[in-house]
């Protein structure tokens, strides 16, 4: 869930950045930038836990 809760952030915030850099909003560009950090930060949350999860199987 997180890795694609991760992707729609990313792609949602490229979309607001372009838009408000487009149209001169830098609020709207600074909020996509802000929504882009946060796709990337649950892609990298997602794939800490995948990670964990694997060494965990591996332990049993």
């Amino acid at each position: 869930m997180g890795k694609i809760k991760g992707k729609a952030d990313k792609i949602t915030g490229k979309t607001k950045e372009e838009l408000g850099s487009a149209t001169g909003d830098k609020s709207m560009e600074m909020k996509g930038k802000a929504k882009k950090v946060k796709g990337h930060a649950e892609d990298t949350a997602s794939d800490a836990a995948a990670k964990m999860r694997r060494m965990a199987d591996k332990d049993h």
